[in-house]
């Protein structure tokens, strides 16, 4: 449990805010709606995101203590106010071009009309986060990788992700078909988004490819040991603003299907910040227990429900799609992963006997 012992103080802290909250503009019938939906979000926030905590785990179980902590400390700030709160209200401003106190004061006096803006933007996130996750599935699939849950897929597509660019190939047609979906006036709009979740992921792409270039440039001129500082540092900061990113792409599904449930940014935020919190310190409790490594089919669970989540961003660029079928999905994958890593185990210990 001493993984999670922040995560339950800062629910304590935040679930006193939402009585607060609620109480002072509904008296108790308020304090106990807020109550209510502000555990939904927290629940909901962790169901859609334990296939991000795996993923995260895949990236995290290679990082020293100090990069854990900046997770921990400036990755969950960036988590719970950069994406939960101050992300759509620079969605809105931008949009609806206003200023930044003007869409705080419309979040707090005019909960409606900012879910609409918001909303009104529901195609281009959901293209943006969409692309870039299944980018995120692609790579994966497309690796040549040592185990493979559903070996007779899997190893043919390995084979195709030998050819140049495929994953991208992919992820231009399927952005493509969903610009199709979009109406006349989203298409454009759609169309730019969903090419910069492309960009965006293979800037991190870029990045990691420059800083491994001078890493080999550190082994050959400074020395083993400074070599292997200049390794952390490098290999910790991008890793870092990948796994932002990856958070950032989840965290766009459940910000709007959180309007869908309330209009109340505040509780919203306190909602999905519980949730968030819960989600790292997973990701932590996944690498330090070493559980990828027992449940070896367990990350490719994970990236199976991430491909599945991101055609449903894009779906729902056209259709509307319940966060309920989503999350269930997740979980779904995550259960059978788990399921058929426990019969390996079983199967090898079989063969030892």
């Amino acid at each position: 449990m001493r993984h999670f012992y922040l995560d339950f103080i800062f629910t304590a802290i935040a679930l006193a805010v939402a009585a607060w909250w609620g109480y002072s503009h509904g008296g108790m019938g308020g304090l106990i709606t807020t109550l209510s939906i502000t555990a939904i979000l927290a629940v909901m926030e962790i169901s859609l995101s334990f296939d991000n905590a795996v993923v995260n785990a895949s990236v995290l179980k290679g990082w020293d203590e100090f990069w854990k902590k900046i997770f921990l400390t400036v990755g969950i700030l960036i988590a719970v106010f950069g994406m939960r709160l101050v992300f759509p209200i620079v969605i809105v401003a931008v949009t609806a071009d206003l200023g930044m106190m003007q869409v705080i004061d419309l979040a707090l006096n005019d909960p409606k009309e900012y879910s609409a803006r918001l909303m009104a933007h529901h195609a281009e996130i959901s293209a943006f986060g969409g692309i870039f996750l299944l980018l995120v599935f692609l790579n994966f699939i497309f690796d040549d990788k040592e185990v493979h849950w559903f070996d007779w897929l899997e190893s043919r597509l390995a084979k195709l992700g030998k050819v140049d660019a495929m994953s991208v190939f992919v992820a231009l047609i399927v952005l493509m078909i969903a610009v199709s979906w979009a109406s006349a006036e989203q298409s454009s709009a759609v169309l730019i988004a969903g090419v910069w979740g492309i960009l965006v992921y293979l800037g991190v792409q870029v990045v990691s490819g420059m800083l491994e270039g001078d890493l080999e440039e550190d082994l050959e001129n400074e020395g083993n040991g400074a070599a292997a500082t200049s390794a952390i540092m490098k290999g910790g900061i991008i890793g870092f603003l990948y796994l932002e990113v990856l958070d950032a792409s989840f965290s766009f599904d459940g910000v709007i299907g959180a309007f869908a449930i309330t209009n109340d940014v505040i509780v919203i935020m306190l909602g999905l910040a519980i949730g968030a919190m819960f989600v790292r310190s997973m990701t932590i409790f996944l690498v330090d227990k070493g559980t990828l490594d027992e449940f070896i089919y367990l990350e490719h669970g994970a990236h199976y429900a991430i491909g599945a989540l991101a055609l449903i961003m894009l779906l729902s660029v056209k259709f509307h799609v319940p966060e309920v079928i989503t999350g269930l999905i997740g979980i779904a994958f995550i259960g059978w992963a788990l399921l058929a890593s426990l019969q390996h185990r079983k199967a090898e210990a079989a063969k030892l006997t």
